[in-house]
């Protein structure tokens, strides 16, 4: 289904546009930013955050590192703006660096884990699961797209043919 330049195609576009969308929401008011916009988990920051415990969750699962440190329903309070900022990169490169050490073997076979949020233990193949990552993180992050048009932001393009080839490769 999948491949491990699937991966690391994804953790090179989920850095790229991770910049971007952090560049321009850094540039919102703190208000701006913690303003409720009806979108699935509130406003821009608490979107964000919510990605980044996201992230961190599956990447724990993946490669055995630290988890989030707050259960699903803390997620979209549980960072303030400086340590979304700070941890966004760090996160992106803890991403790539799975996606430039995974072989095919990798992707093989299933991935089991408990869910918090589902209350049981669940096992999925692993390719499904590495989609997951890459789709959560598109589906959150277009969300901020938009509450960052409504504020007037100009935002950048977002289709993967357009992404520039000096997105780092995390080699």
């Amino acid at each position: 289904m999948i491949s491990p330049g699937y991966a690391q195609t994804m953790a090179r576009y989920n850095a790229w546009q991770n910049q971007w969308v952090f560049q321009a929401a850094d540039g919102l008011s703190e208000q701006q930013r913690q303003e409720d916009r009806a979108g699935f988990w509130g406003g821009i920051q608490s979107t964000l955050g919510h990605l980044l415990w996201g992230d961190t969750l599956w990447i724990s699962r993946f490669d055995g590192g630290p988890g989030p440190d707050v259960a699903l329903a803390g997620s979209r309070m549980a960072y303030d703006w400086s340590t979304l900022m700070a941890q966004r990169p760090l996160l992106d490169a803890r991403i790539a660096a799975w996606a430039w050490s995974t072989e095919q073997s990798d992707l093989e076979g299933d991935l089991s884990w408990y869910s918090g949020a589902a209350e049981r233990q669940m096992t999925m193949p692993m390719t499904i699961c590495v989609v997951q990552l890459f789709n959560h993180q598109t589906h959150h992050r277009g969300q901020v797209h938009a509450m960052l048009t409504a504020c007037g932001v100009k935002t950048d393009d977002t289709d993967l043919p357009f992404m520039p080839d000096d997105v780092p490769e995390w080699r």
